[in-house]
């Protein structure tokens, strides 16, 4: 009688424990979903930014190009301009040198509308910036992610094996994980930050 009990309690302590193991495999499984889904997000913005940032960047080229070709027409107009006796073509051919210049310096730069070669520099490195904290924002939410999934691993096998310290050690890769999400959330560079310290420490070791 008193083996059949002290089985019955061997089997609720199990159960009970196996319970526990269970709520730290949900609760990582939660914490997955969330660092996964900001990660697919972060990754699917500096994409998006990269694209952004090449367009401006090829549009940046054509201004240039177009900026370049109007400036030497121009320098040649000039010489030209000198060397013309008739008041009338002499007048119409520095208009035109004028016009071109104006349109140069709206190449140039174009508050209004936004797309001189300034504000176009202006805004292809803004998005390169964005890009970039995004990119460093995946690589924390995915650290994450992988710490989570094996906390889940080890968590699991904890019930199989029936070694706490398995749980023990998913529940501190949890909290790793979330070190990690709460980087991505709000100092995505710190990672960077490390490593360029760890590099200097390094070079300067050497």
């Amino acid at each position: 009688m008193s083996e059949q009990m002290e089985h019955a309690e061997h089997v609720e302590h199990a159960a009970h424990s196996n319970k526990k193991i269970a709520l730290v495999i949900a609760v990582l499984a939660l914490f997955l979903a969330f660092s996964e889904t900001l990660g697919k997000g972060a990754q699917t913005a500096a994409l998006s930014e990269n694209i952004e940032a090449s367009d401006l960047w090829a549009f940046f080229q054509a201004k240039t190009i177009r900026q370049t070709i109007l400036r030497t027409a121009g320098e040649f107009k000039t010489i030209e301009l000198a060397a013309i006796a008739d008041p009338a073509a002499k007048a119409a051919m520095g208009k035109q040198i004028d016009t071109w210049k104006k349109t140069i310096d709206r190449y140039e730069s174009d508050p209004e509308s936004k797309e001189g070669r300034k504000e176009l520099t202006e805004r292809a490195r803004d998005l390169e910036h964005h890009r970039d904290t995004n990119l460093a924002k995946y690589e924390n939410y995915e650290m994450a992610s992988a710490a989570f999934q094996i906390g889940i691993v080890l968590a699991s096998a904890s019930v199989i094996t029936g070694m706490l310290a398995l749980v023990w050690g998913a529940a501190g890769l949890g909290l790793i994980g979330l070190m990690f999400t709460g980087f991505g959330l709000f100092a995505p560079e710190t990672l960077e930050h490390l490593q360029q310290m760890v590099e200097h420490m390094t070079a300067a070791g050497h």
